[in-house]
């Protein structure tokens, strides 16, 4: 966003809500930044939301900051703890970004689940890690972390390694209270065991059921085969990503990122390193770019290919799944010509990608441009086309455009409804504003039209990759700048001791990256992906926030479901293709 821009929000808070109400933050990443007090909190976001000229209609993220050993505070309001909200505007095409200073002895805010339903699961995730309390909240509890757990790991005086926290131990009374903390009382959720004419089932389903795409919990509260509500129970899969970052250094916490959404392999260094970049001020030569746009849709592929199988299977078709897992080989074997590795290949840097295209790239990818269009044909066949797919999930679990601007809905989950809304036309990144390809739609945000928009979207994708290799640009594959690489050996490591030293502080500790915070913002394979960075001018992440499109998706699971029938409940989770570890972190 430009300066007049910016000048604009601020006048315009500031004329609404008072000049000292509303102080401005300059960020790395140009999105209007205001610190606003507790006080005003939940009017200054009401009136973003539902008054001011193009509104900021969906709540993006809500996160916070343990301030309390950080250095550089870049004219901030005095704060041990910070919340930091983040609002996008779909008319204005724009982010923001309201703070609120917190003191440690009073760390309390409103809760805004008033205004975003969305902001449940948020406040729930900021109080477990933070320990801030949302004033209001209606069942603030654990859910990342086991209900038994000590402590807020996302502050800075929690250990962020097992080799620090003593010894595992697991005696009998330890785990008869896990296992009873486990326990489901559906009093705590506000739902009843009867009614007057029928007494309720509560079933699990989870958290191993193969149904639910990896460590999910889900109870179900049941009135014969009908859902009367259910309750998502996330967390199974908390490997702590978010504390990794902020131990790792800026390069080496990037293999860590192929782990978030494991299906999307670089797509998640690509949000990641779009962060860093915009706080280094680099930017990665055309050739780089080019490659990362190529490889990142090819993961697009592989990853639609894993849910178009898997979700016939979820409903009931055995075949498919056999099929698309096959293509998807023929995918990873281009992945592992250029990259080493499949699922995991750790291939984007700071600055580029970390080799030059091998030899004969070229042939292996045209092939696969070939290949694949048939093959999606006669999926249509097969799958979109079979009447008892099409009576499983058409009418099924759907959104409308606005029940998903209220959840945080991105993606092709959204375009389902008729939304014509993706991140790399909108908010073009990367080079993605130099290839011809179409945002495909929906109309009905049912899961048939969740499954039309995600295979309409793999031809879209064959489309972009064929323009890369038509397109693919001489030069360089990585940045010369210093930040984003270490010098090369030839050249610079080898005249004295000095440039040895350099060269091996660079590949070791990796780059200090200027103080300052920015959001990258990617299209990925499952909706919008975006990592917050704070740098306190030091080798690591001061604050690593990881956005992923999973989490507030699960969280409408209740609103799909709610007089369904047990059957359609396994057809919804197919259809919003998720990950656990792109929810759980």
């Amino acid at each position: 966003m430009n300066a007049t821009a910016t000048a604009a929000i601020l006048d315009d808070l500031a004329e609404k809500f008072g000049a000292d109400s509303i102080v401005a933050q300059p960020a790395r990443d140009a999105i209007p930044a205001f610190w606003t007090p507790r006080e005003k909190l939940t009017e200054v976001l009401r009136y973003l939301k539902t008054e001011v000229s193009g509104p900021y209609r969906m709540l993006y993220d809500l996160t916070a900051i343990d301030e309390r050993v950080r250095t550089h505070r870049d004219g901030q309001p005095p704060s041990d703890f910070s919340l930091v909200y983040h609002l996008l505007s779909f008319d204005r095409n724009e982010f923001l970004r309201i703070k609120v200073a917190l003191k440690s002895g009073d760390l309390h805010a409103p809760t805004i689940t008033g205004l975003w339903p969305a902001a449940n699961w948020y406040e729930r995730e900021v109080w477990d890690m933070f320990g801030i309390v949302f004033d209001g909240h209606p069942h603030l509890a654990r859910i990342l972390m086991p209900r038994t757990w000590v402590g807020h790991p996302l502050r800075k005086d929690h250990p962020a390694r097992a080799t620090e926290m003593g010894p595992f131990q697991l005696p009998d009374e330890k785990q008869d209270a896990e296992q009873e903390a486990l326990r489901f009382r559906p009093e705590e959720w506000g739902m009843k065991r009867s009614s007057e004419d029928t007494d309720f089932i509560f079933l699990n389903i989870g958290p191993q059921h193969p149904g639910t795409h990896g460590v999910l919990r889900i109870i179900l509260q049941l009135d014969g085969e009908e859902i009367v509500d259910c309750v998502p129970e996330i967390g199974f899969h908390h490997r702590g990503a978010e504390k990794m970052g902020e131990r790792q250094t800026w390069h080496t916490f990037i293999p860590y990122t192929d782990r978030i959404d494991y299906l999307g392999g670089v797509m998640n260094n690509l949000a990641y390193l779009t962060a860093i970049e915009k706080l280094a001020g680099i930017t990665p030569p055309p050739r780089a770019q080019v490659i990362r746009v190529m490889l990142s849709e090819l993961f697009r592929i592989i990853s639609h290919l894993v849910w178009y199988g898997t979700f016939a299977q979820d409903v009931g078709q055995l075949s498919p799944v056999f099929f698309t897992f096959n293509d998807r080989e023929r995918a990873f074997e281009i992945i592992e010509a250029v990259c080493g590795a499949r699922m995991h290949p750790n291939w984007f840097r700071i600055g580029g990608v970390a080799q030059d295209l091998p030899k004969g790239w070229e042939t292996m990818i045209r092939d696969f441009v070939k290949y694949l269009p048939p093959r999606l044909v006669e999926y249509d066949k097969e799958i979109m086309r079979n009447r008892i797919f099409k009576a499983r999930t058409k009418g099924i679990g759907a959104y409308t455009v606005d029940e998903c601007i209220e959840w945080g809905v991105t993606g092709p989950n959204l375009r389902a409804c008729g939304y014509e809304w993706d991140f790399r036309k909108k908010q073009p990144y990367s080079v993605y504003d130099q290839f011809e390809f179409d945002i495909p739609t929906a109309q009905h945000g049912d899961c048939y039209d969740r499954a039309v928009v995600r295979v309409e979207e793999m031809r879209q994708s064959l489309r972009i990759i064929e323009q890369c290799v038509e397109q693919m640009p001489g030069g360089s594959y990585k940045s010369l700048q210093p930040l984003a690489a270490p010098p090369l050996k030839p050249d610079n490591t080898m005249h004295d001791i000095e440039t040895l030293i350099n060269h091996f502080l660079g590949v070791s500790w990796g780059p200090v990256i200027p103080p300052g915070e920015a959001l990258g913002t990617i299209e990925a394979t499952k909706g919008n992906n975006g990592y917050y960075l704070v740098s306190d001018g030091s080798t690591v992440s001061y604050r690593t926030r990881i956005r992923t499109p999973s989490f507030p998706h699960m969280q409408t699971l209740p609103n799909l479901s709610r007089g369904m029938l047990v059957s359609d409940l396994l057809a919804i989770l197919g259809s919003i293709d998720f990950v656990l570890a792109d929810i759980d972190r």
